[in-house]
């Protein structure tokens, strides 16, 4: 069971979470949905495409200009507000590793803490404790907020990734976390160089077994980019695959910026792995 917000998920319904970012930089978009209407526009698409969490972002993952919490706060917390106003079934995410942002994104409707920088705040889980709001639980092997992996080495990655997210997990759910709301996410490229970030996806299985809901941010990221080579608008068909892989691995939930090219993907999975009937069975019928 993964209970998030309103909703809840048996073990083979994915998720999609899909992404909002409230920054003038951001990597992907440069800054589309940084004003408040393309944002809101871009949440009733997701929505409407099929996304069941919104994740909003208020500073870039990678280096940049600073910003600071109160900026984050600023470029967040009213757009939360709004959203849960328009959209009150939706579920709203907000990736941040600052335990202030979260406790003021948690004030105005929150449901979910996205920690992608793997508890660099150990505070910001007491904060989804608090709350009894979700909490993702990401592997960033150390790494400080914004910065890129140099040389990084492991012995084993993936022991790596299960023995910090699992230990997040545990700790999240001694601080009141409510267990079914807890997901671990390998952190793609976080702390990771490309070799990396593709143990990690064939292992995937291996943090499925621990019984916690995995979660996967694939969108894009330069693992994609890298292994095709291939620059930042041409990853979407290397997402799509790695997404697909991800799924028969068992992931749950999938951080994504094409929301309909993800649903099909997952529902083409399901239906093979025999978790969701065919749409249409005409066929061989008439």
């Amino acid at each position: 069971m993964l209970r998030l917000g309103r909703r809840e998920f048996d073990a083979h319904e994915p998720v999609i979470m899909a992404i909002v970012n409230r920054t003038p930089d951001s990597f992907y978009d440069q800054g589309a949905t940084f004003r408040d209407e393309p944002a809101l526009a871009r949440v009733e698409q997701a929505v409407s495409e099929g996304a069941a969490i919104i994740d909003i972002g208020g500073v870039k993952a990678g280096p940049g200009e600073e910003v600071t919490a109160e900026e984050e706060a600023r470029r967040t917390v009213g757009f939360v507000a709004e959203v849960r106003r328009r959209f009150p079934d939706v579920i709203i995410s907000v990736d941040t590793w600052r335990a202030e942002v979260g406790e003021a994104v948690c004030e105005v409707g929150a449901d979910l803490l996205n920690d992608a920088w793997g508890g660099v705040d150990p505070r910001l889980a007491e904060v989804a404790g608090r709350y009894g709001v979700g909490l993702v639980c990401t592997h960033a092997g150390g790494a400080r907020p914004r910065t890129r992996p140099h040389r990084v080495a492991y012995e084993d990655v993936m022991a790596d990734i299960l023995r910090v997210t699992v230990g997040l997990a545990e700790r999240a759910v001694s601080l009141g976390v409510p267990r079914e709301s807890v997901m671990i996410d390998p952190g793609h490229d976080f702390g990771k160089n490309t070799r990396h970030s593709l143990e990690a996806t064939r292992r995937l299985g291996e943090m499925v077994e621990t019984g916690w809901p995995v979660l996967v941010s694939l969108s894009n990221k330069d693992f994609v980019g890298e292994t095709l080579d291939r620059p930042l608008k041409e990853r979407v068909v290397g997402t799509l695959a790695t997404t697909a892989v991800s799924m028969w691995l068992g992931a749950r939930v999938y951080r994504v910026h094409e929301v309909a090219e993800t649903r099909q993907v997952i529902d083409m999975v399901a239906s093979i792995a025999g978790h969701r009937p065919p749409a249409v069975a005409r066929r061989g019928l008439a």
